[in-house]
C-alpha cells in the first residue's frame, strides 16, 4: 500500500513538473514573438509647397484665386487647388493696373502658417484669412484699419505682426481670434515685416524709411532702430542667430548689409556685369533677397534682367559668384526647408546645388503659376507638423560657449 502511495505520488510530481515546465515555454514562445512582433510604421512625413494666389498684384492669370498645392518629393507635381472664398476687395480700389472692382479677388500680400492652431494665413490689400489646414475651411476673415500688407508670425504660432498698407502702423494680433491686441506706430509706411526666430523681437521695414525699426515682443514698442541704409528699405532678410541684415534698397541692382545687434551700417554690395534697368513691377532693381538655410549663400533678384545672382556669404562682404536665368521677372526668393530647392515668384523650381531649373510650377490644366508669396508646409499623419518660412531666413542659430 505504501508502495502505490509512493508511485502515485511520483506520478503526480511528473505531471505537475511537466504542466508547469509547458507553460513556462509557451510563455517564453509568446514573450519572444511579442518582442520581434514589427512595431507599426511612423506615418510618412508629406512635403507641400503652399503657394497663393493672385500673389503678383491682382494677375489672376498666373494661378487663379486660390491656394495651388504642391508635392516637393514628387518633382513639384499639383496635388491640389484649396479654394478661398474670402479675399475679396470691399470697395473699388485703384491699382498700376486700372481701378479694382468691389467683389473681384484682392492682392494677396502675405502668407504665414500658425502650427499651434493648425492655421494658414493669408493677407490681402484689406484683410487677414485664416484657413484651417484639415478641413480647408475659413474660420475667420478680418478687415484691419489701414489695410494690410505682409504678415509675418511668432514661432509659437500665436501671434501676428499685420503692417497697415504702407501707412504708419503695425497691428498686433492674436492668431486665433483675429482681435488686436496692440497698435505699433512707426510712421514708416509699413510694409515688410519678420519675426525674428528666437521669438523676441520682430523686424518693421517701411517703404518711406531708411531705418530699419525693431520691436521688442514682451512689450510690442519699438526697441531700436538699424542703418541708416542708402534708400528706403524694400525686401530684406536675417540671419538664424539675428546678428545680421540683408537689405534691399530703392535704386541698387545689389543689397546692404548691417549689424542688428549695434544696428550699424556694414557694407554695400552691388551687382558687377549687369545692367540696372526698367522692372515692370516694385520700381526697385533688386526686389527679393534670401539666404540658404545653412547661410553659405546669398540669392539676390535681378527684375530688369530676368535674372537671379547667387553670393558666396562665407565671407562678409558676400561675393558674387554666378547668375541664373529665369523665365520672367522675379519679384520674391525663398528656400525649401532642406536648403535642396530655391523658388523665385517666377514659378520656376531651382536646384541650389546645381543651379538648374528642375521644374515648373503648374496648375492641373498646365498654366504657369506664379506668386511672390508661397510656404513649404509637411504634413503627418494628416495634420500639419511643421512649416518654412516665406523670407528666406538664415536657419544657422548661434552657438553658445559652455
Amino acid at each position: 500500500m505504501k508502495t502505490t502511495k509512493t508511485i502515485l505520488s511520483l506520478l503526480l510530481c511528473s505531471i505537475l513538473f511537466i504542466t508547469a515546465t509547458a507553460w513556462i515555454t509557451a510563455s517564453k514562445d509568446r514573450l519572444a514573438v511579442n518582442a520581434t512582433k514589427p512595431t507599426k510604421p511612423a506615418p510618412k512625413v508629406q512635403r507641400l509647397l503652399y503657394v497663393v494666389t493672385p500673389g503678383i498684384r491682382n494677375y489672376l492669370g498666373y494661378g487663379g484665386h486660390g491656394i495651388q498645392v504642391f508635392d516637393i518629393d514628387n518633382n513639384h507635381k499639383f496635388v491640389k487647388f484649396i479654394s478661398t472664398p474670402g479675399g475679396l476687395l470691399r470697395k473699388d480700389s485703384p491699382s498700376p493696373t486700372g481701378t479694382m472692382k468691389k467683389g473681384i479677388p484682392s492682392n494677396v500680400k502675405g502668407v504665414d502658417v500658425s502650427l499651434a492652431y493648425n492655421c494658414i494665413y493669408i493677407s490681402t490689400l484689406e484683410a487677414i484669412q485664416c484657413i484651417d489646414l484639415v478641413t480647408e475651411k475659413t474660420l475667420w476673415e478680418k478687415d484691419y484699419e489701414g489695410g494690410v500688407d505682409r504678415i509675418s508670425i511668432s514661432p509659437d504660432g500665436k501671434i501676428i505682426y499685420a503692417p497697415s498698407l504702407e501707412k504708419a502702423h503695425w497691428n498686433v494680433i492674436d492668431a486665433k481670434t483675429g482681435d488686436v491686441i496692440t497698435k505699433i506706430v512707426t510712421n514708416s509706411g509699413s510694409h515688410n515685416t519678420i519675426y525674428g526666430p528666437d521669438g523676441k523681437e520682430v523686424y518693421l521695414a517701411g517703404l518711406k524709411s531708411t531705418m530699419l525699426n525693431v520691436a521688442d515682443t514682451k512689450t510690442h514698442t519699438v526697441s531700436r532702430q538699424v542703418g541708416p541704409f542708402s534708400a528706403d528699405i524694400r525686401p530684406f532678410t536675417v540671419n538664424g542667430s539675428q546678428t545680421l541684415v540683408y537689405v534691399n534698397v530703392n535704386g541698387l541692382l545689389g543689397f546692404e548689409v548691417a549689424d542688428l545687434v549695434t544696428g550699424k551700417f556694414l557694407h554695400r554690395v552691388v551687382v558687377e556685369g549687369w545692367n540696372m534697368g526698367e522692372v515692370k513691377r516694385h520700381g526697385c532693381p533688386s526686389h527679393g533677397i534670401g539666404l540658404t538655410p545653412d547661410e553659405k549663400e546669398l540669392w539676390l533678384c535681378d527684375g530688369h534682367n530676368y535674372r537671379l545672382h547667387v553670393f558666396d556669404n562665407t565671407v562678409m562682404p558676400p561675393v558674387q559668384k554666378t547668375s541664373i536665368a529665369l523665365k520672367d521677372m522675379p519679384g520674391w526668393i525663398t528656400f525649401s526647408l532642406d536648403g535642396k530647392y530655391a523658388y523665385p515668384a517666377t514659378g520656376d523650381v531651382i536646384d541650389v546645388k546645381t543651379r538648374k531649373i528642375i521644374a515648373s510650377l503648374e496648375d492641373q490644366d498646365h498654366n504657369d503659376v506664379q506668386s511672390e508669396k508661397m510656404v513649404e508646409i509637411h504634413f503627418s499623419g494628416g495634420k500639419p507638423v511643421a512649416a518654412g518660412d516665406q523670407f528666406g531666413l538664415g536657419q544657422v542659430k548661434k552657438v553658445t560657449k559652455n
